[in-house]
Order: structure tokens, then C-alpha cells, then sequence
């Protein structure tokens, strides 16, 4: 079985369906939306002049490590994170995973 990876990545409200949309079509099965509220940006706007909104939001994907690159390159692309104040996004390894019934493959 292939290692898991999950994908997080932090984005500015509203954007994160067309974001997921755009993975889904370079091989993610699905994705977690959260919404949160970032507390840096009062920081951020002091130093570098750039207006950041504090409501955000989470995706979340899990895929297998092998394939998640051009995941990860399009929520990059489509969410413009390379540019100042649109966000973040990081992978983490995943261990243990249960619940994903429908995904046999993903479970040990």
C-alpha cells in the first residue's frame, strides 16, 4: 500500500470550492472544508502594507503520497498562494488512518 499524505492549505474565504474543484480534476477523490479565522493579520498589515482577511478557509485531501504532487501544484496555482497574503499550504504524513470504508486501498 502507498503512504498517505494529507494536503492542508490555508485560503482566503470564498475560494476554497473552486480551488477543490480544480483538484478533483488532477486526482484528488475528495476533500474537508473547514472555516477559521487567522489572528497574524493585524501583524502583517502593520509591517508590509498588505490587507489580509481574517476569515479563511481549510481544505483538507487526503491522497496517496505517489500522486499528490499535481494536487498540491493546482491549490497552489489556483489559490495564487505564491503571492503575498492569499495563504498557505503544507503536507503532513498520515499514520493510523480508519474510515475510509469506501477507500479500501488507503487502510492497512
Amino acid at each position: 500500500m502507498d503512504e498517505v499524505k494529507c494536503i492542508v492549505a490555508i485560503v482566503e474565504r470564498g475560494k476554497a470550492d473552486k480551488i477543490v474543484d480544480k483538484a478533483k480534476k488532477v486526482g484528488a477523490k475528495g476533500a474537508t472544508i473547514l472555516y477559521g479565522r487567522g489572528t497574524g493579520e493585524s501583524e502583517v498589515m502593520r509591517f508590509l502594507n498588505i490587507h489580509i482577511e481574517a476569515s479563511k478557509e481549510i481544505i483538507i485531501v487526503l491522497c496517496e503520497e505517489n500522486k499528490y504532487k499535481p494536487i498540491y501544484d493546482i491549490i497552489i496555482e489556483t489559490g495564487r498562494l505564491k503571492e503575498p497574503g492569499t495563504g498557505i499550504i503544507f503536507t503532513l504524513p498520515v499514520y493510523n488512518l480508519v474510515g475510509l470504508h469506501h477507500r479500501k486501498k488507503f487502510e492497512k
